[in-house]
């Protein structure tokens, strides 16, 4: 979905109206003091004192706040509290988002607001005190709360009905009531999203994740399960026959997956650098797609909305946050893709070119072949292993900046904490500007606030430091290639320059782009011998992201050749230019290549390189024969 899409969905969104049942509920937070109270002259024990306390939207709250964050015409809540503080907190702050609170029904007896206080001592947090658990609703609030359904099925445009609480529906004959206004209105949107009554609604759509749709199945699951992508298309595809109404299927980070009347959609899940927090994603995307439904978006549409805002409140973290229209545009500008993680993280699914290690993670991508005339190659990882190492000198590096005077004195805890951090940082950064990594350091030195401000360096300190210990690296290497103790073949890899120099034979344009420093990889190429193989250009990082990407070369090799897609071949080992290649159309090979050995398969480096987009994986390239025929198609 491009951002011109969204645009459109999010000015449609602004003349609906919402109505959202369910269960509303307030997370209290209590920041406890650790000094404590004075001790009770009553009781002798020592009181507890209470810093701060603060309130926020829970359950059915939440995907108010999440429905109001896309600014929707009208927004109608129908449910019950208690007439207590609790219940006067909650009400308040739904009218603050804009929210109509007159269908909100008050129970004055045996119902107390659905409130969870979590006591906090710093970021450790004590066991929940909970209310509202045995809570009974009356049959008047039952009356009162179906009359207030059939008022917003007649007057919105759709009713999304949310059940998160175990009990929170009393009365048996409350389900049969809803579904015969459901039934009455039949052409009416409603959407219901319900942990512990799912199978009990009819015509409805159903938002569910993976293992809510193997339950409706009645299958046997614990939350923790996995559920292939085949098994979620089968159990989907059943129960969507079954009820004959769209369902919306949550994956995680394998993203949606639609079922309705035009088949089965699968939206892949978006890739992202930042950490992430997955509690109240699911809240997020219910509240997207309603939005975009009740908007008249298609099923397959609102799916890639919801995807968006979704990737959108994930990075906010220790909050269950909320995604505004802003914020998905500007998601959706630019989304990295979670493309074939089941393939990607199983190696026993590739399958492979006859008679090669040669895998083709598309099948259709064969059919695409033969008409490259371009060729980008990234360089440090795909041809050259002069640098292979420099992880290990990033991640030392990483970790001293974010610890800072604390390096020696971290607790267990702490260190693995911010080294994990730091590896998934490395991992999922790998084949960008270095500049851009010392970006993402800064802003790592910033979250875990144990530098002061003003001893945090700027993105050009940080990599003067790694890059000092890297360049010792590579010189004593170069050295030995100059004397003479180590051939060329000894920083490359197996069948690398073999193969560059049959592209050139078959005489397309070959460039080198590269993340590390434009001048560095010009005289590491010119002493390896193969920089005249790159008659389109040898480019790489110039200390200034808006002059150089890889992103920029390959768009302006489109650009300025006026290539058609499948006339574009990127090869390379890290994320970075795959995921380039893919929003260009291009064709991608993958090479997971084993930098130690310089040939054969790095299984971590092709799971990240599928799940980036790669068409075809190579180990290296000791088959050229069979690559060459393969990338020109001599074969049909």
């Amino acid at each position: 979905m491009k951002s011109s899409s969204v645009k459109k969905i999010l000015k449609k969104i602004k003349d609906v109206k919402i109505a959202v049942y369910g269960d509303f509920c307030l997370d209290v937070y209590w920041d406890m003091d650790p000094n404590g109270s004075e001790v009770s002259v009553e009781t002798g024990l020592q009181a507890e004192s209470v810093k701060k306390h603060t309130y926020s939207l829970g359950g059915a709250g939440n995907i108010v706040a999440n429905v109001a964050a896309l600014k929707p015409k009208s927004i109608r809540v129908i449910g019950v509290v208690g007439n207590d503080i609790y219940g006067n907190e909650l009400k308040s702050k739904l009218n603050a988002i804009g929210a109509d609170t007159d269908t909100l029904t008050v129970q004055t007896h045996n119902f107390s607001t659905y409130a969870y206080i979590k006591k906090m001592y710093g970021d450790k947090e004590e066991p929940r005190m909970d209310f509202g658990l045995n809570n009974k609703r009356s049959k008047q609030t039952d009356t009162e709360i179906l009359k207030n359904i059939k008022v917003a099925l007649k007057t919105c445009d759709i009713l999304i009905f949310n059940q998160q609480v175990v009990g929170s529906i009393s009365n048996k004959n409350f389900i049969e009531e809803v579904n015969r206004l459901f039934k009455d209105f039949d052409d009416k949107i409603v959407i219901v999203d319900s942990r512990h009554y799912n199978s009990s609604f009819r015509n409805v759509y159903r938002k569910s994740n993976e293992i809510e749709i193997a339950v409706l199945n009645g299958v046997d699951v614990k939350p923790q399960d996995y559920i292939s992508f085949a098994d979620i298309k089968k159990y989907g595809t059943k129960i969507s026959k079954q009820y004959n109404k769209p369902i919306f299927v949550t994956c995680g980070d394998r993203g949606i997956v639609t079922f309705d009347a035009t088949g089965i959609c699968e939206v892949p899940g978006i890739q992202l650098n930042s950490k992430i927090d997955t509690v109240g994603a699911g809240d997020t995307s219910l509240s997207a797609l309603s939005c975009c439904l009740a908007a008249g978006v298609s099923p397959q549409e609102a799916a890639e909305f919801a995807n968006f805002a979704s990737a959108v409140t994930i990075q906010k973290l220790f909050t269950t946050g909320t995604a505004s229209g802003e914020e998905i545009l500007e998601i959706s500008n630019d989304p990295d893709y979670n493309y074939q993680p089941e393939l990607a993280g199983d190696i026993r699914l590739a399958k492979y070119h006859k008679d090669t290690e040669i895998e083709i993670c598309y099948s259709n991508v064969i059919a695409q072949l033969g008409n490259i005339k371009h060729v980008v190659f990234d360089h440090d990882g795909t041809i050259s292993t002069q640098r292979e190492g420099w992880e290990q000198i990033m991640e030392p590096v990483m970790i001293q900046a974010v610890l800072g005077d604390y390096f020696e004195t971290a607790d267990k805890m702490l260190y693995d904490n911010v080294r994990s951090r730091v590896l998934d940082f490395i991992d999922k950064s790998t084949g960008i500007q270095t500049i851009v990594q010392m970006e993402g350091l800064v802003k790592m030195v910033d979250e875990f606030n144990l530098v002061p401000k003003e001893a945090i360096l700027d993105k050009f300190g940080y990599k003067e430091i790694f890059n000092t210990g890297l360049m010792e690296m590579v010189n004593q290497r170069m050295a030995k290639l100059n004397s003479g103790q180590l051939t060329v073949h000894d920083f490359t890899m197996k069948g690398a320059i073999g193969f560059l120099y049959a592209l050139k034979e078959k005489g397309v344009r070959i460039y080198l782009a590269s993340g590390t420093d434009k001048e560095d990889v010009i005289i590491e190429a010119n002493s390896l011998g193969y920089a005249d193989v790159f008659d389109g250009g040898i480019y790489g990082s110039v200390g200034d992201i808006t002059k150089y990407s890889k992103k920029m070369v390959i768009d302006n090799i489109i650009k300025k050749n006026h290539l058609k897609g499948n006339e574009l071949l990127v090869i390379g080992d890290g994320p970075v230019e795959i995921k380039e290649c893919r929003k260009a159309n291009g064709i991608a090979i993958g090479i997971a290549s084993d930098e130690i050995r310089r040939y054969g398969l790095n299984r971590d480096k092709r799971l990240r390189l599928i799940k980036a987009g790669a068409q075809i994986i190579i180990p290296d390239f000791s088959q050229t024969d069979a690559l060459i025929k393969l990338i020109f198609n001599k074969n049909k």
